[in-house]
């Protein structure tokens, strides 16, 4: 017997990191609407309750990912956790030659450092039909010259690290999203003029000659969540920004 992908939620516990805004935010509508259950994990307080609202009822746990005590407390009192979908991660960069390297390894420790706190917390609780997805991005095939060069090296890690995983902790499946260029605040710290500068010209790069929409991402995060036959997979999810 075959079960429709929106069934393979139902009743389950999906934990988003990031899903206060964006693309996490846009997953935990999407996974909602499937009948999941939803905790939420971000920094900001004030945008995570907000997001729990405008869910309709959603857990809701402040934590910084790059914090390893207070990653563990959000599991602590969980007892089953069936996906895990991390969306968290900042666009701070700089120039290596204007920049203090340890402010650019920074990129690392939320990118790859805060992924292991939390799947290493989960594990416990994860069935062996658990699923696990990252968060990469287009930067990991079009390396940038503008001062992400950290992130770069950060997002093409997370790759290696799935597909690690991926074998390590089997049957649990581990999978990354690569998203492109998509219009969510990601790029707020940019101000309004450079964000709309950037998107505009990346709009106008790409195939389609325009940038993602974060549900669009958020229904690829879906097919990674329901797909049971799919493991250290990446999957783009950038318009094509690869071949440009």
């Amino acid at each position: 017997m075959t079960h429709a992908p929106s069934a393979r939620l139902q009743g389950q516990d999906v934990v988003i990191f990031g899903g206060s805004t964006g693309i996490g935010l846009a997953t935990a509508h999407a996974v909602k609407q499937r009948g999941a259950n939803i905790t939420l994990v971000a920094r900001n307080a004030e945008k995570l309750e907000a997001a729990a609202r405008a869910l309709g009822g959603a857990r809701a746990k402040v934590a910084d990912i790059c914090d390893r005590q207070q990653v563990e407390a959000i599991f602590a009192g969980m007892a089953s956790v069936d996906h895990l979908v991390i969306t968290a991660g900042s666009l701070g960069g700089g120039r290596l030659a204007d920049t203090d390297p340890d402010l650019l390894l920074s990129a690392l420790h939320e990118r790859i450092a805060g992924p292991l706190y939390a799947i290493k917390a989960a594990l416990a609780r994860m069935p062996n039909t658990a699923s696990v997805v990252l968060t990469g991005g287009q930067f990991s095939d079009r390396p940038s010259p503008h001062g992400f060069s950290v992130v770069s090296a950060a997002v093409r890690g997370i790759e290696a690290l799935a597909r690690s995983l991926a074998l390590e902790l089997k049957p649990i499946r581990v999978n990354v999203i690569s998203p492109g260029f998509v219009d969510t605040p990601l790029f707020d710290g940019m101000g309004l003029k450079g964000r709309s500068a950037l998107l505009s010209q990346a709009a106008n790069a790409l195939p389609g000659g325009r940038v993602g929409r974060a549900e669009e991402v958020a229904e690829a995060i879906l097919l990674l969540l329901t797909n049971g036959y799919m493991t250290g997979e990446v999957l783009h999810v950038d318009g094509g920004g690869r071949l440009v």
